[in-house]
């Protein structure tokens, strides 16, 4: 299936944060659109989404100004108080067209000289670790986030087929750490898992969140359910995961590993 690619003026980057986010000032999106088109995605019931006459995954906006608009958003924003941005809630940064029109590089060039109070980069992608030399000059004002919401491919595969394979984002991972990058790994959603997944992100990364529909698509889980994704754990015989309690299991297994203070439960996990 063809992506159609569009360059386009952003007229504005910096959002004003709110909700789940409330912990930030501003969320930043350096693409519309996310050819990950993860099955289970929030986007999908968003006017960014449905307004489209393609479908989410088949369409990506190049925002060819980014750079230049941050660097006199960011100043004025800086201005006017603290500045601590998610960076992204609705597109990953790192999906491959990023690969070519390093977007989301130059926008962290500009935070690298200009830098916010704080950055959250939310991503799925091992090219994250390519910029890892930005991260190092925002010091302790970064945190990458890798979502790994499962260790079981099969299950990878089922839910994110465009997705990158698991293995190669906890390499990433291992990758930033060994840096000294702040990082974390977010199990969000949390999709059916091994008994080894926790052991296996404890060799790896020093802190967790943990996420599911029902506590984190802004709507008690229901606007996962207009989505349909039940069908797919039904599909694989694992409906008994999609249950509010589910997560119990992972989050369990994850205290056997990890101090309490370095699980975070939904909304905790991701701000500042």
């Amino acid at each position: 299936m063809s992506i159609k690619k569009s360059h386009k003026s952003a007229r504005q980057l910096l959002t004003k944060a709110s909700g789940f986010l409330e912990g930030y000032s501003h969320t930043l999106n350096p693409y519309t659109g996310c050819v990950f088109a993860c099955s289970y995605c929030y986007v999908r019931q968003m006017p960014v989404a449905l307004f489209r006459d393609e479908g989410w995954g088949d369409f990506v906006d190049v925002k060819d100004n980014a750079a230049e608009l941050l660097a006199k958003e960011l100043a004025r924003a800086k201005n006017r108080g603290p500045v601590k941005i998610f960076m992204s809630s609705a597109t990953d940064p790192y999906q491959p067209i990023e690969h070519k029109e390093r977007v989301t590089r130059s926008l962290l060039e500009v935070m690298s000289v200009h830098p916010p109070d704080f950055l959250f980069v939310q991503t799925r992608s091992p090219l994250v670790t390519r910029d890892a030399d930005l991260f190092e000059l925002l010091g302790d004002r970064v945190r990458v986030s890798m979502t790994v919401e499962t260790d079981r491919e099969e299950v990878r595969r089922a839910f994110t087929p465009s997705a990158p394979p698991i293995p190669a984002r906890l390499q990433a991972l291992r990758e930033l750490a060994a840096r000294g990058i702040p990082v974390q790994a977010t199990i969000a959603p949390v999709l059916p898992s091994s008994e080894q997944f926790a052991e296996r992100l404890a060799g790896i990364v020093d802190r967790v969140c943990i996420d599911d529909y029902f506590m984190g698509d802004g709507s008690g889980g229901k606007r996962t359910e207009r989505i349909g994704v039940r069908k797919i754990y039904d599909a694989l015989g694992l409906t008994d995961w999609y249950s509010r309690d589910a997560y119990r299991r992972v989050h369990e297994q994850l205290l056997r590993h990890f101090p309490q203070e370095c699980v975070f439960l939904s909304q905790e996990g991701f701000l500042p």
